[in-house]
């Protein structure tokens, strides 16, 4: 896990040992790339919960497009974030919202840099 660490230092551990999982296997020169690509597709979970809160006082469902769950970004404008419940029910779940959507990322990274590699 140490790997990873030098390239993300404010990751949590659960992601960490995620990622360290998948770069087992890698080079040091092949973690970089992957820590190079990672970065530009992960999102921060305090993001996430910024964006969710906009949602509370201002447009609902712009935290769900952010993560590319757009139907339900528009289910959440259309309805308020379903009359601020589901908006709520994500301000409590804003973690595990970017931990889902960052392990989704990372195996589309990994993906791609084994098709690369071929």
């Amino acid at each position: 896990m140490n790997r990873i660490i030098n390239f993300f230092p404010d990751l949590e551990l659960e992601e960490a040992s995620f990622i360290d999982g998948i770069i087992q296997d890698y080079s040091d020169e092949e973690v970089k790339n992957f820590a190079m690509l990672y970065r530009s597709r992960r999102k921060d979970p305090q993001m996430i919960l910024i964006l969710a809160l906009v949602g509370i006082f201002g447009v609902a469902g712009i935290h769900r497009f952010i993560i590319n769950q757009v139907g339900m970004g528009v289910l959440y404008f259309l309805t308020g974030g379903l009359c601020l419940i589901g908006t709520i029910v994500d301000l409590v779940n804003y973690k595990s919202l970017a931990f889902e959507y960052n392990q989704k990322m990372a195996f589309e990274v990994k993906a791609y840099m084994s098709m690369s590699q071929k």
